[in-house]
């Protein structure tokens, strides 16, 4: 790491403004992550150029090919060593934003009743609702400083895979919503001063009152549930690739593993959105009961929420090898694989979604026989031609016994593919 931030430039390695160095803050560290990065991406082009290559590896094809991808898979280890050190960084200091977001809501509840109770007064209602905010700000900033390493009151919705999980997004919203309602109801139960009154407001917890809240509060706790036991079935009988990120971030609520924006997880976060900013506005009118939500509002969130388990269930795949076939170089005669030829192997998958970084690229194994061969990286200005998700090119070693052999892709998630027979001749 340090050779790359010497690459970087002048004073990349020295301390930033205000004597913050790269190891103990977010600034610092987010600053030494990009001079890697930056580092990295300049090598990676040098080389795809021709440029940087020892003079000894030079004359050989196979063997500078073999040289880059061993320099660049040591650089990108470095660069994704730098990138967990930055999550940790960040995520340690989630929970102190995340404290001063909750109580900043709190604030903002304060001044709105203050000024929505001049000229109407200060009631009891507006008493049990600054008092039920109270109580859930003091449990979330109790989760913050319990979970301080693990970003405070987001570490329950951080999933195995070390991003945001949508479902569990969604369905802590609501558990949180129909807390603060249910303790608002509370409150105001405890301080009415007439039987009248009491009947009253536990009234308004029948179900009756409130059976389309409690039916979508259901559907989203029950989505969470199963989203994490699918991906965990799928993972385990290899239908499905999980790569765990470096750290969490919020676009992963409206994203795939990949980066890039999933129509599930979007429409399902806009309309729990949408049915829970009604159901609050609903609680602020009749705070005596609990938030009557039409059906019809709430049978769209439980399509919206059907649309979103379809769509994890049917995502992924096992990868697929299609066929294997000879490498040929411009020029070069056709003929039978032999030990020492490049063999190109076709299909899909090989590449899982998240793991289109160079540390994860080059944990891509082909096994032929009982020899197992790592797939070179081969630059390419902008990313990399080897691998990619469709196509593997690897060498067939000496070490693999002339004969019909197998051919196998094991992918940076951990997932294999079929076996493909493949004749080898002396």
């Amino acid at each position: 790491m340090r050779e790359a931030e010497s690459e970087a430039g002048p004073g990349a390695g020295s301390a930033h403004e205000g004597g913050c160095v790269c190891e103990d803050c977010p600034r610092g560290a987010r600053a030494g992550h990009r001079r890697a990065v930056a580092a990295f991406l300049r090598r990676r082009d040098d080389f795809a150029a021709g440029r940087g290559l020892p003079a000894a590896v030079a004359h050989s094809a196979s063997a500078s090919r073999q040289w880059v991808s061993e320099e660049l898979t040591q650089r990108a280890e470095a660069v994704a060593a730098q990138a967990r050190a930055e999550g940790a960084v960040r995520l340690a200091g989630l929970w102190l934003r995340t404290v001063c977001a909750v109580w900043g809501a709190v604030t903002a509840l304060l001044l709105t009743e203050a000024l929505t109770a001049i000229g109407a007064g200060w009631t009891a209602a507006r008493t049990a609702a600054l008092l039920a905010a109270l109580a859930v700000a003091g449990a979330l900033t109790a989760a913050c400083l319990l979970h301080r390493a693990r970003g405070g009151a987001l570490a329950p919705v951080i999933g195995e895979d070390n991003r945001i999980s949508t479902s569990r997004t969604v369905a802590a919203c609501w558990v949180l919503f129909v807390g603060y309602a249910v303790l608002l109801l509370s409150f105001r139960l405890a301080a009415a001063s007439g039987p009248a009154e009491r009947d009253a407001l536990i009234a308004g917890l029948a179900l009756a009152r409130g059976a389309g809240t409690v039916t979508v509060l259901a559907v989203v706790c029950a989505v969470a549930v199963l989203v994490r036991r699918v991906a965990g079935l799928r993972i385990h009988a290899q239908r499905l690739q999980k790569v765990p990120a470096h750290r969490p971030r919020a676009a992963d609520l409206l994203t795939d593993d990949s980066g890039q924006g999933a129509f599930t997880d979007i429409q399902y976060l806009a309309i729990s959105a949408v049915a829970l900013l009604f159901a609050a506005v609903r609680l602020a009118r009749h705070p005596g009961q609990l938030p009557d939500l039409p059906w019809g509002l709430g049978v769209i969130v439980v399509i919206s929420a059907a649309t979103y388990l379809a769509g994890k269930y049917a995502e992924g795949g096992r990868p697929v090898i299609h066929s294997v076939v000879r490498a040929r170089e411009p020029g070069d005669l056709d003929g039978p694989v032999r030990t020492g030829d490049d063999i190109e192997i076709r299909g899909t998958g090989f590449v899982p979604p998240g793991a289109q970084g160079a540390d994860r690229l080059s944990r891509t194994v082909v096994r032929i026989g009982a020899v197992d061969v790592h797939v070179p990286l081969v630059p390419v200005t902008g990313g990399f031609r080897n691998p990619t998700d469709t196509t593997l090119t690897v060498p067939v070693p000496a070490d693999v016994e002339p004969g019909q052999v197998d051919v196998q892709v094991i992918t940076a998630a951990g997932a294999a593919t079929n076996r493909y027979p493949l004749q080898v001749t002396e």
